[in-house]
């Protein structure tokens, strides 16, 4: 349960980062699953979600830590991955992925600032850049016994060249092993000196520790603290509170409007991804808080029971008519209901509150092409590449472009769109076709002529090393 090494998980993450597939394009809060594209990320084992309201809040609370710690945040990314389990972790690039179980785990906002503090210490010491090394070095053990447990079974000695090898192996880990203890600890440090620097409380790395402890010593009573990937929970612990306690700032209280935000979060989040039966359990009718009808409002869009879900969300908005994500919600109910007209006016206002946010133009495009009308075509493309200045690789942008284009009667534009669509897919065979068949349709030399040439040029070649 361990959120911390960030190596562990390097392997799983770096073939999705460098390759195909940006995740899954979820053009709303949570909704609009865009399934052509998932079977790659998937595959990675990681499946992310987009939602404007919970990716500001995480670089709310990431950017000052990024900003203490001489790091420019604009050189950090933060991904939201769908899973359960209580983890978060950094990979190479300068890539964060927080996963939606660490923010259920998390109790407020400063236990999961101080999650992420850690995996900040681990960016500022620049770890990742040192991960390579590392498993080279603890990989060398490992092939030398390969070498002589091979020749011995070869020689018949079958058992002692299994021994061999499997000695190899555990070398290898233990090297690897106390190479990421000495991370695991140096980013504990750098995450409280980040946090002090912002003048924040580390009470909240402290607690989540605490109770990953409990749970760890619930689990096994017995733990080899070698075998382990960090420091054993109650080791690790008893650090920490030795600096907390050290901390100027220990007893800072968090900003309740920040506290208010999480608690929306978590509430948004539990409706969308918990069994139905425990988003009610938590937050039954008789409940009505502002979180306890988030909630609601999600599970009853997820059920569906889009009546219940609009009633609920039209009381959120009447206590706060200047949210921009609950109209975002509602526009995503009216779309559900099959009244996109209305999806327009509720996402058109979401947009009006928050323009410079790309998730929410692309909704509101998606709302605008939804309706067939020939009229908003244009206003959907405009949109749709004002999202795409700031978003590029977003599949399902170019796939609502592609369709825009279409309605306007310009297929050669299309083709490229979906040509743009299937290149940040990853698709590369269908992006050489289609952005092949573009420039037949595209005045030669013109921006998007060369564009499409430009896609060729990468597409094709990867196409023929896929092939051999």
């Amino acid at each position: 349960m361990a959120f911390c090494n960030p190596v562990s998980l390097l392997r799983r993450v770096k073939t999705f980062l460098s390759g195909a597939a940006r995740g899954v394009g979820f053009f709303v809060g949570f909704f609009g699953c865009l399934a052509a594209f998932t079977a790659p990320a998937s595959a990675q084992g990681l499946l992310l979600l987009r939602d404007t309201e919970t990716e500001r809040a995480l670089r709310s609370y990431e950017d000052p830590l990024l900003r203490a710690g001489g790091v420019d945040p604009a050189g950090v990314h933060i991904y939201l991955v769908n899973d359960p389990t209580v983890n978060s972790f950094v990979a190479e690039g300068q890539n964060m992925f927080i996963q939606t179980g660490m923010i259920m785990f998390a109790k407020n906002a400063l236990e999961l600032k101080g999650v992420m503090a850690h995996e900040t210490g681990h960016i500022v010491a620049g770890h990742l850049s040192r991960d390579t090394a590392a498993i080279e070095k603890a990989t060398i053990p490992m092939l030398l016994s390969m070498v002589i447990g091979i020749a011995a079974i070869a020689a018949g000695a079958g058992q002692a060249g299994m021994l061999i090898l499997l000695g190899g192996q555990g070398v290898a880990q233990a090297q690897f092993n106390a190479f990421s203890r000495v991370q695991e600890a140096t980013a504990d440090q750098i995450a409280i000196k980040l946090l002090d620097k912002t003048h924040q409380s580390s009470r909240g790395l402290l607690a989540t520790f605490q109770r990953l402890a409990n749970e760890e010593a619930m689990a096994a009573d017995r733990l080899d603290p070698f075998a382990a990937d960090h420091p054993v929970g109650r080791d690790r612990v008893a650090n920490l509170e030795t600096e907390v306690e050290a901390s100027p700032y220990k007893d800072v209280p968090e900003d309740p409007a920040v506290e208010h935000q999480y608690e929306m979060l978590q509430a948004k989040l539990a409706g969308y991804i918990e069994p139905m039966q425990s988003v009610f359990n938590r937050y039954p009718l008789s409940d009505t808080s502002k979180p306890a009808r988030y909630a609601r409002a999600m599970a009853y869009s997820r059920k569906p029971d889009l009546p219940k879900a609009l009633i609920e969300i039209n009381s959120l908005i009447k206590d706060e008519p200047n949210n921009p994500y609950f109209y975002e919600v509602l526009g995503q109910i009216y779309v559900s209901m099959a009244k996109p007209l209305l999806g327009v006016g509720a996402y058109q206002k979401s947009v009006d509150l928050l323009p410079n946010a790309p998730q929410l133009r692309v909704g509101l495009a998606a709302a605008q092409l939804a309706t067939e009308r020939p009229d908003l075509a244009n206003p959907a493309l405009a949109n749709l590449k004002i999202a795409l200045q700031q978003e590029d690789d977003d599949s399902f942008a170019w796939y609502e472009a592609a369709q825009a284009y279409s309605m306007m009667g310009n297929e050669a534009m299309a083709d490229l769109a979906t040509a743009e669509r299937y290149y940040n897919a990853g698709a590369m065979l269908q992006a050489a076709q289609f952005a092949t068949r573009a420039r037949h349709g595209l005045a030669q030399g013109s921006p998007d002529w060369q564009r499409a040439n430009d896609i060729v040029s990468v597409a094709v070649p990867a196409v023929r090393a896929q092939q051999h």
